[in-house]
């Protein structure tokens, strides 16, 4: 077992730290174009984080006897080097791109990843709603583990990961220097991702690194004003249903449904997904909403 850190237990005071700041600074610059920061949401974004580490950690003693007899059973041997992280770290960031893009496309996944957009204000709080049944997410990082890299490596990737995109999650930072933006997952392009005009939906799904969404065909740059959350909101702050709202939609979409085909389509299908229609781009009964107009 490689002896690695755990990246977000030794995060935890700069998440503290920088969300305390970032509070201080709409206190003392308020922002009118900015969402900023309101009690109830920023309490439970927390609520959801906090509760996430709970099932998190349920979700892993599966997930760990999965990804340890696939490695038993894999010849392949990769060496933990200095040479090999940034490697680990790249195949990692690559497969979380279809990880995320996944969890927007198929309405089963986004049922677990629509906890993460259900925020109508974008601050660094909004980066620690996640949701509760994480356990969606394993089958993308198993050609890692088949290729040799260790369970626990994979892991210390998915963290760094992780860590990473806290700070993105906040509007007090503007676009930075175009070399860093092209590369980098910036929050000038998370704002795109967390937004919910028609135009930047399902876009910018990079976790470190942009240049996945410029390869796949999924970027787009921030033109207007990113108006924040789902294209239809759910009006609670009550962490239960936050965490399982999609979920009691599907089942009420799968027990109204007439045919076996429309019962797997409100499954696996786009969120808002309707038979014999196209599909709304986010959320259940989604309505399209237009591209929006670069700002003035």
């Amino acid at each position: 077992m490689p002896n690695l850190p755990d990246v977000v237990f030794w995060s935890i005071p700069a998440f503290v730290l920088l969300t305390v700041l970032e509070m201080v600074s709409y206190r003392l610059h308020p922002d009118e174009d900015a969402a900023g920061y309101e009690t109830k949401d920023a309490a439970t974004s927390l609520g959801m984080g906090i509760g996430s580490l709970f099932f998190d950690f349920l979700w892993k003693i599966p997930i760990v006897a999965i990804y340890t007899a696939v490695h038993e059973l894999t010849p392949l041997r990769v060496p933990l080097l200095w040479w090999t992280i940034p490697l680990m770290l790249l195949a990692q960031d690559f497969l979380y791109y279809w990880q995320h893009r996944g969890h927007h496309v198929i309405r089963i996944l986004w049922a677990c990843h629509v906890v993460h957009h259900s925020s109508r204000r974008f601050n660094l709080t909004t980066a620690l709603r996640q949701p509760w049944t994480g356990l969606t997410s394993w089958p993308f990082y198993l050609p890692m583990i088949a290729l040799g890299v260790h369970p626990a490596a994979v892991a210390f990737c998915y963290s760094i990961n992780l860590v990473y995109q806290f700070w993105i999650h906040t509007e007090r930072i503007d676009k930075l220097p175009r070399p860093f933006e092209y590369v980098l997952n910036t929050p000038s392009h998370h704002r795109v991702h967390h937004a919910s005009q028609g135009g930047y939906l399902d876009r910018n799904f990079g976790g470190i690194l942009i240049v996945w969404d410029r390869m796949f065909g999924s970027w787009v740059g921030e033109t207007a004003k990113p108006v924040f959350g789902l294209t239809k909101n759910i009006e609670t702050y009550n962490p239960l249903r936050v965490a399982t709202h999609e979920y009691a939609a599907i089942a009420r979409d799968v027990r109204a449904a007439t045919s076996w085909r429309e019962r797997a389509g409100r499954v696996f299908r786009g969120p808002g997904w309707q038979p014999g229609g196209p599909a709304p781009e986010k959320g259940p009964a989604a309505e399209k909403r237009p591209a929006p107009e670069p700002a003035t």
